[in-house]
């Protein structure tokens, strides 16, 4: 029997994602399954719902058992054969008041802060202290399983578990797979192809790896689909707010820097010095970029959560059709043997030429019972690798603070990332670290 304990388990639609695509799956039908949280109601919400979910598709063949409390959290891991990963280490309305609130004080503005920045600079930080517990726990009770990581910071927090730690770890995001949907509907052309059809090569790192060839029917069709998306982008930068899309800021990476990217405008706004600035506020309303979207979507989704409760929850027809998440995929594939190709989060180690060995990058793996095998991917375009390195320094940066306790590479991590450097002087990026840390001390070890 294969046992699965997820982190995180108060995330009640990922859970729904993870673990229903792995009660729809025959080899894993009898998994033993520990949901893990520190939310006694959340965690019982999720229970509700997984318990409707086995019994609905999977016939009772599942057992499901709830783990509250850092007391349980070994016992929830005990013999585990996969632990999923997809904590989030404060409450929204923290990260409002903190991660956000000081940056704007600062005249440092943010869209999503959770992957580089000040903001996914301080979530690393408060991340990666429960992630070292979790796998301190691992190697004593479950020293072989596969720890699949989908709390961002990505990049940070897997390269923290495979620089720092024993445990076997890939980290996972939906980003690749909705890399070139995300470019068909944006142009309002995904009607006129089948999906299946298409061939992407996709490499680079988390958020920002690139779409590199894109073949329909074998055929490259990039250049015809470059020609609409700069001639849409053109219309968009010029219309009313309500006609503009979401998705500009894609679209003009696309055109500065010949590649569409993975992912979102929202986040992709806040990871270069180009479009979130002071002295050019206009930019914000011509690329449609949504300041504070992280808290303000974490604040409808909780005025709409009593809504989807009772949708989820207490819906005793519950049902579930497989996502495009690859966590189940990685399980099925390792227990069975049958080999399986995904977009992973893995270290470097020479697979992408011209960016550092030591970094985590997002590449295709192959993945059988031996575990996740990157694959060799060669170059990326000069132009690509040098975005990449961008934030790849101030992520090197982050595990090194993480891992040494060091607030000099807190500082250094907050000096060389982009958006910051360019918004701000070096004494107010200081200032406004040693601000936060101060405002997060009770959440955060000590920082010599």
């Amino acid at each position: 029997m294969t046992k699965i304990a997820f982190f995180g388990a108060g995330s009640t639609i990922f859970v729904k994602n993870i673990l229903g695509d792995v009660l729809c799956t025959p080899a894993l039908q009898d998994a033993e399954i520990a949901l893990y949280d520190i939310n006694p109601q959340r965690l019982k919400e999720s229970m509700a719902m997984l318990t409707t979910l086995n019994r609905n598709i999977n016939q009772d063949r599942a057992t499901i058992k709830g783990y509250c409390g850092v007391e349980n959290r070994r016992e929830a891991l005990q013999g585990a054969d996969f632990a999923v990963n997809a904590i989030r280490v404060w409450d929204f309305t923290i990260s409002e008041a903190i991660d956000f609130a000081i940056p704007t004080k600062y005249g440092l503005r943010q869209t999503i802060a959770d992957t580089i920045g000040i903001g996914g600079l301080f979530r690393a930080l408060g991340s990666g202290e429960h992630m070292l517990h979790f796998a301190e726990d691992m190697a004593d009770v479950c020293p072989n399983a596969w720890f699949l990581n989908y709390t961002n910071p990505m990049c940070a927090l897997t390269g923290l578990l495979l620089r720092h730690t024993p445990i076997k770890t890939v980290g996972l995001c939906h980003s690749v797979q909705a890399c070139v949907p995300s470019l068909l509907n944006t142009l309002g052309i995904a009607k006129d192809y089948d999906i299946k059809k298409f061939n992407a090569r996709i490499g680079g790192i988390n958020h920002q790896a690139w779409l590199l060839q894109l073949l329909y029917e074998g055929k490259d069709i990039y250049p015809q689909i470059k020609q609409i998306a700069f001639e849409k982008l053109d219309q968009w930068r010029k219309a009313p707010k309500k006609e503009k899309s979401a998705n500009m800021v894609r679209l003009e990476i696309m055109r500065m820097f010949g590649y569409y990217i993975t992912e979102s405008s929202e986040h992709s706004a806040e990871y270069m010095p180009y479009w979130i600035k002071r002295n050019y506020p206009e930019l914000i309303e011509e690329y449609n970029i949504p300041l504070d979207a992280s808290p303000n979507r974490c604040r409808s989704i909780v005025a709409n959560w009593n809504r989807q409760y009772k949708e989820i929850c207490e819906n005793p027809v519950l049902t579930h059709n497989k996502s495009n998440e690859f966590g189940c995929g990685i399980m099925e594939s390792i227990v069975t043997g049958t080999p399986f190709k995904i977009a992973g989060n893995v270290l470097n180690n020479g697979l992408i030429d011209n960016l550092p060995r030591e970094a985590v990058v997002e590449v295709p793996c192959l993945v059988d019972n031996n575990g996740v095998q990157g694959t060799y991917f060669g170059r990326l375009p000069t132009q690509c690798a040098a975005l990449n390195l961008t934030n790849i320094n101030t992520q090197l940066l982050t595990i090194e603070a993480m891992a040494e306790r060091s607030k000099d590479k807190i500082y250094q991590a907050a000096l060389l990332d982009p958006h910051a450097s360019a918004e701000l002087s070096p004494d107010d990026i200081i200032r406004m670290v040693d601000e936060m840390l101060e405002a997060h001390k009770d959440r955060l070890p000590k920082y010599n």
